[in-house]
């Protein structure tokens, strides 16, 4: 099970999780690449799941953990699924696209959390109070999208280039 291929990819997503413990800009962080990477690569779909779900667990037993970590979780299953998707067909349209989908598909997720839970105390609970919700979220937005730009094109790009130079990591030999 554990072959050169499975332990790189594991591998990769313990550096992600590792780097999340490091000073960024807000919201720039490795983690929708990471769960992306490990829907794209591991041809066990459980793996898929599990391990960047334990990595993302383990960093934020460290990090801490907020009234909002469902939809960031939710959001991070969503990239994995996204990452499924991108399996199918890599190319680098496919993986922009994935890497877009999930900086939207998180500011739009995680925003309507925060507006939906404060019950009416930091935004009002309309239309209106949702787009206020949204617009203030909009200045960390560019931080979202180039850190998932960037570290999917670290990691997928990475990993391609790898897979040229050193045979045992090939979909073909795991």
């Amino acid at each position: 099970m554990l072959n050169p291929r499975i332990i790189t990819i594991i591998v990769i997503i313990a550096v992600a999780a590792l780097f999340r413990f490091l000073p960024t800009p807000p919201n720039f962080a490795p983690v929708a690449a990471m769960a992306m990477f490990g829907g794209a690569y591991f041809a066990d779909k459980r793996l898929a799941f599990l391990l960047p779900l334990a990595a993302m667990l383990i960093s934020d037993l460290f990090l801490g953990f907020h009234g909002l970590m469902w939809a960031v979780y939710l959001c991070f299953i969503a990239m994995v699924g996204i990452g499924i998707l991108v399996s199918r067909k890599k190319t680098f349209g496919t993986v922009v696209a994935g890497a877009l989908s999930g900086s939207i598909l998180f500011f739009l997720v995680t925003n309507f959390a925060v507006w939906i839970s404060g019950g009416g105390v930091f935004y009002p609970l309309t239309l209106e109070g949702l787009m206020m919700s949204y617009t203030a979220a909009i200045p960390f937005f560019h931080n979202t999208l180039a850190g998932d730009l960037v570290f999917t094109g670290v990691f997928f790009g990475g990993f391609e280039l790898a897979q040229r130079y050193v045979p045992a990591l090939s979909p073909a030999r795991s």
